[in-house]
């Protein structure tokens, strides 16, 4: 393995580990807001209405919190309905007919059918079967009838009320995620210009790649963006955050724009370097300088701040970027004009307005050629 294969696979390693830990550490306090769930639950069932060996009260609550992680109150809500029905239908029906083979079968039916009637997705159609069958091969203790279904009603309760008075991060975890997308977008810019010094096609084709691969990441600040927006508005202790979580959503768009200039921009660098097509030093500058204001932009959105200090930098690169090369082939010039419009759309993702945003990106002029 070459020098630079082994130099690019460390860089691939460190990125993986860095979103990793970014990955846990955005997390930490849902898996720590499960883990008080359940055992809350736990206690409601155990401890306040004695009820022996509750299982299905933090089951419920694990389950309600865990498979509605990003959206939060309606999944809340649908998965509680869910496993309750699972849970009362099995109930019922070894109440009155026992458990076995055909039991099985026919309780299994029955719970997600009803489950479907009440409008729930495939998901938690799966889920009250899956309930059901639990509770249908448990048989219930002495004097536990229904009991089990009241648990897991507890769980739902515990759970919902988590989600509402203690919500995961609503104003954070957009904000976050938005910083996460910007910083993405800044390392496929650096990335788009080494490959274009080093006339790297491999690299060019796996920047090209990864530049598609963000519209995940800006789908994921979308769903964070609306469940903050509706947890707020819900979570009495949170309403106050609204304004700051309407804002966060009020960025989707230019970011969502950015996006798809950034896609272009790489496509046309990747097809550049496959034909060994000359980009101008000027324009891989300009790469270069988006790539750290991006990093700027990605550094205050993380510290809840609107990133007004990058406007500056930005208004330089749409000041340099109105300089035409003569020498600049197609591709070089469908870089430079992507690089003019995503200075429009980082400038509206500081909060500025897009009339504000263009008056910062002149006209184009010719000069004579630039010094490689």
């Amino acid at each position: 393995m070459s020098t630079v294969d082994l130099a690019r696979a460390a860089r691939r390693s460190r990125r993986e580990a860095r979103a990793r830990t970014d990955r846990l550490v955005s997390r930490m306090f849902f898996i720590v807001q499960c883990g008080l769930g359940a055992a809350t639950a736990w206690w409601v069932a155990s401890d306040l209405l004695h009820h022996s060996r509750p299982f299905f009260a933090p089951v419920t609550a694990m389950i309600s919190l865990g498979m509605s992680f990003g959206q939060r109150l309606r999944r809340v809500t649908e998965v509680m309905i869910g496993v309750a029905v699972g849970v009362f239908v099995g109930d019922v029906f070894v109440h009155v007919f026992g458990s076995g083979f055909w039991q099985i079968i026919v309780v299994v039916v029955l719970s997600m059918s009803v489950a479907a009637l009440l409008g729930a997705g495939m998901l938690l159609i799966t889920q009250a079967g899956v309930q059901s069958v639990i509770v249908t091969t448990l048989v219930a203790g002495s004097g536990q009838a229904f009991t089990r279904w009241l648990d897991a009603v507890v769980g739902g309760c515990v759970a919902l009320a988590f989600t509402t008075i203690a919500p995961a991060g609503p104003l954070r975890r957009p904000r976050q995620q938005a910083s996460l997308v910007v910083h993405e977008i800044g390392e496929v810019l650096a990335d788009t210009a080494r490959a274009l010094r080093d006339r790297d096609s491999d690299l060019a084709s796996a920047t090209l790649t990864r530049a598609r691969d963000t519209e995940s990441m800006l789908d994921e600040a979308r769903s964070l963006s609306a469940e903050g927006i509706a947890v707020v508005r819900l979570s009495p202790f949170r309403r106050r955050h609204l304004p700051g979580v309407q804002a966060i959503a009020d960025l989707l768009e230019p970011l969502d724009r950015a996006i798809r200039n950034l896609r272009v921009l790489v496509r046309r660098a990747a097809i550049a370097t496959w034909r060994e097509e000359a980009v101008p030093t000027a324009y891989l500058r300009l790469v270069d300088a988006l790539a750290e204001t991006c990093e700027d932009i990605a550094r205050e959105l993380g510290q809840r701040r609107l990133p007004t200090n990058a406007r500056v930098g930005l208004q330089r690169i749409g000041e340099a970027s109105a300089v035409l090369d003569p020498s600049a082939g197609l591709s070089g010039e469908v870089m430079r004009a992507q690089i003019r419009s995503m200075v429009v759309d980082l400038l509206m993702l500081t909060g500025m307005p897009l009339d504000e945003a263009r008056e910062m990106v002149p006209e184009s002029m010719t000069t004579g050629p630039q010094d490689d």
